[in-house]
């Protein structure tokens, strides 16, 4: 009897406040969102790194009017230097190959690259990977060297780019969070005056001060696992239309986001947003309104 009476308490109060919750609901489905995107891209950076750093390697681009000569004197340096663990020579027409082979499935970018603007090159993997500073002085000096490139370094500045995205989404997702639970406090507060006289009445006959809040606390939960649902969904959503999808032709470089990433949001969404609405609804209750 208890429970079916602060079920149809839920029910009422959320009916009642219709608009409020509707509200509440967004807010949480926002805020939830951006913390799921930003802890998804907190695993997607860290596999990237993993991923990415195991393959670092360090190019040497040849220019554009080298001779044999001096590709034999490259190449003769490279094999006679201690910091080199092993080497492989890519031509014009290996670069242009495996560029078709990488961006295979976007066309347009393949299109609009010229085969000669992929130059001839060396990819070095190094004995020593922090060496490479002494690595690039002493093989820039070679004749028909056009520049080395130390993969990771560049591999950094995307990293660090994607740590300022990530700090930007969960920075975003506070400020979100935090409107939220002032809007949770706000209609558990509303729904409470609206049933002062109801809840005097009970108080008179003895009901316990947890019997009385539950209800108003159930709401606040209510609101906050449908909008940990839906913003869940928005996540599958953004996983099949716009990883799966238009970002697809890049999987080789972004890497494939994992289903078993994207479930694991489920519960913890779900829990973020029903405990947190829960202790906001029951500090509210409990210092803010007398009941």
């Amino acid at each position: 009897m208890r429970v079916r009476y602060v079920l149809s308490e839920v029910l009422t109060g959320l009916w009642r406040n219709v608009t409020m919750t509707v509200a509440m609901i967004i807010t949480m489905t926002v805020s939830l969102g951006m913390l799921g995107a930003s802890l998804l891209l907190f695993f997607q950076v860290g596999k990237m790194e993993d991923f990415f750093y195991q393959r670092v390697e360090v190019s040497v681009f040849l220019k554009a009017d080298v001779t044999d000569d001096q590709r034999n004197a490259i190449e003769s340096a490279l094999k006679g230097n201690g910091l080199v663990k092993s080497y492989e020579h890519e031509t014009k027409d290996a670069a242009w190959k495996r560029f078709q082979e990488q961006f295979k499935d976007a066309p347009d970018l393949v299109a609009a690259t010229k085969q000669e603007s992929l130059p001839e090159s060396y990819r070095i993997k190094l004995k020593d990977p922090s060496k490479v500073q002494d690595f690039g002085d002493q093989i820039r000096s070679q004749d028909g060297v056009s520049d080395v490139i130390d993969q990771k370094q560049l591999l950094k500045r995307v990293f660090d780019l994607l740590g300022a995205l990530q700090t930007l989404a969960l920075t975003v997702a506070i400020v979100q969070g935090v409107a939220a639970l002032l809007l949770v406090a706000n209609t558990i507060q509303v729904a409470a005056y609206s049933k002062r006289r109801e809840v005097a009445v009970m108080k008179l006959v003895g009901a316990s001060n947890w019997f009385i809040q539950m209800p108003f606390v159930l709401e606040a939960v209510f609101a906050g696992l449908i909008g940990a649902i839906l913003a869940f969904g928005g996540l599958v959503a953004a996983k099949i239309f716009f990883i799966d999808g238009s970002l697809k032709a890049l999987a080789n470089v972004l890497l494939p986001v994992d289903w078993s990433n994207i479930w694991v949001m489920l519960p913890v969404l779900c829990g973020a947003g029903g405990l947190v609405s829960a202790v906001t609804a029951w500090v509210t209750l409990r210092f803010y309104v007398r009941v």
